[in-house]
């Protein structure tokens, strides 16, 4: 049941208990009179009095003989006789209640009823609006708190943010400034290396046009000529253009002769064997002239 509905029935439970309340108070008041009412008023109660006739000359006293005689006494009162009790009263029924006033009291019933009705409602819709307003109030106090908590979240999530994004922007920086860094370093290995590969270029071709560089490739070619074998189809005057590739300690990796006059694939096979036979070739006196990548002039004089 609605709670509108349920104070409407308790309210018209008490109204019909002060009605029904005050209908027996006027039914015990009118049987009350009437009782009174037949009861009557309360008989007279009468005295009797019991008297005995007493004869006149026997209360006069002896006349003395000098004295004159007195006066006669005073004849006594008869006694008036006892009065007969009056009738009672004729019984009579309760008296009929006015029917007017039996519609006032019930108009005046019905206007204290409608009037407890409306105090009743009234006090229902004051606590309805009561308990509505509380609503009210406690849905604003939920929404503001909502309202508060987002909003910390929100900025809770901004400072976050950014401190993220100025953490990323740093690490940025920072591996800008680092790749900066390291492209400078590099730049500047790489200009480094570059003089010092000029550098050696330099000193390279100043030794590979040195003596020392012209006896250590006369040694070489000696070596190769030493371990060639001549083919048949070798003319006279044959003169071959070797690549020779080596590393520290004269150990030859690869060989390739670039052109050769005078002669045809026989004679560039047996140059090409003779270099891998004299394989490891000598080592320069000074490291400083060692060359990794070597071109010889192969030039056989018998």
């Amino acid at each position: 049941m609605p709670p509108r509905q349920k104070s409407l029935t308790r309210g018209g439970w008490k109204a019909f208990l002060l009605s029904a309340l005050l209908h027996a108070a006027i039914v015990a008041v009118a049987v009350f009179a009437w009782k009174y009412w037949k009861r009557g008023p309360e008989p007279v109660q009468t005295l009797a009095i019991d008297a005995t006739l007493v004869d006149e000359s026997a209360l006069k006293p002896a006349k003395p003989a000098s004295n004159p005689e007195p006066p006669p006494p005073e004849p006594v009162p008869t006694p008036e006789p006892e009065p007969e009790p009056a009738p009672p009263p004729e019984e009579q029924g309760p008296p009929k209640p006015d029917p007017a006033e039996i519609e006032r009291k019930q108009e005046e019933l019905k206007r204290k009823e409608e009037l407890q009705k409306r105090e009743e409602d009234q006090k229902q819709e004051q606590l309805r609006l009561d308990a509505e307003k509380k609503r009210l109030e406690t849905e604003k106090e939920r929404e503001a708190e909502k309202k508060a908590a987002a909003k910390a979240a929100a900025d809770k999530a901004a400072a976050d943010r950014k401190r993220t994004e100025d953490a990323a922007a740093k690490k940025r920086a920072d591996d800008a400034a680092a790749k900066k860094a390291a492209d400078e370093k590099a730049r500047l290995a790489r200009e480094a290396e570059l003089r010092r590969s000029l550098e050696a270029e330099e000193r390279g071709r100043a030794l590979q046009n040195s003596d020392e560089a012209n006896r250590w490739h006369a040694q070489i070619v000696a070596r190769i000529q030493r371990a060639w074998i001549r083919p048949p189809s070798a003319q006279p005057g044959i003169s071959c253009t070797v690549l020779v590739t080596q590393v520290p300690g004269g150990e030859v990796t690869s060989v390739r002769v670039e052109s050769c006059s005078g002669g045809d694939a026989a004679l560039r096979e047996s140059v090409e064997a003779a270099v891998l036979r004299a394989s490891p070739l000598p080592s320069p006196p000074d490291p400083a002239l060692f060359e990794r990548n070597l071109e010889l002039t192969f030039a056989p004089t018998s």
